[in-house]
């Protein structure tokens, strides 16, 4: 698609200029008057007449040339990419729709306990002195 936009543009521009230059080209409407009343060159390659008819023909089509490659950039460059709803009724998947591959799961074996791998804690030893400090003294 990206010639085809190229390509438009290439005629856009060719089709502008060519708009251009015929315009100034032709002569105003009071130059026939002028004409009509023996001033002026009405003797040209074309003819008196021949000349406003050919340039003026040759105008419309290079204006006609140039609104079309107009049209045709908008849409092209209007064009969006929609990725099908769920209800297009399309169900066939998308590229991004397929899920990341996901690592196989570790065989049926039980995890390791950490008491096995890290040393017990040695039981603390409290003098019999610490170990009623918080206690309420009862009378026997």
């Amino acid at each position: 698609m990206e010639w085809f936009t190229t390509l438009l543009t290439v005629l856009q521009v060719i089709s502008a200029l060519s708009v251009i230059g015929l315009v100034l080209l032709q002569q105003g409407k009071g130059a026939d008057m002028g004409a009509a009343f023996g001033s002026g060159s009405s003797g040209s390659v074309f003819g008196a007449s021949g000349s406003a008819n050919f340039l003026s023909h040759t105008t419309a089509v290079f204006a006609t040339v140039f609104f079309l490659s107009t049209l045709g950039l908008t849409w092209v460059g209007n064009k969006k990419t929609t990725v099908p709803g769920v209800l297009s009724g399309s169900t066939l998947p998308m590229a991004g729709d397929v899920p990341a591959p996901v690592a196989p799961a570790a065989p049926n074996t039980p995890p390791a306990s950490p008491a096995k791998n890290a040393a017990a804690p040695a039981p603390a030893t409290e003098p019999a002195a610490a170990k009623d400090a918080g206690k309420p003294v009862v009378p026997k």
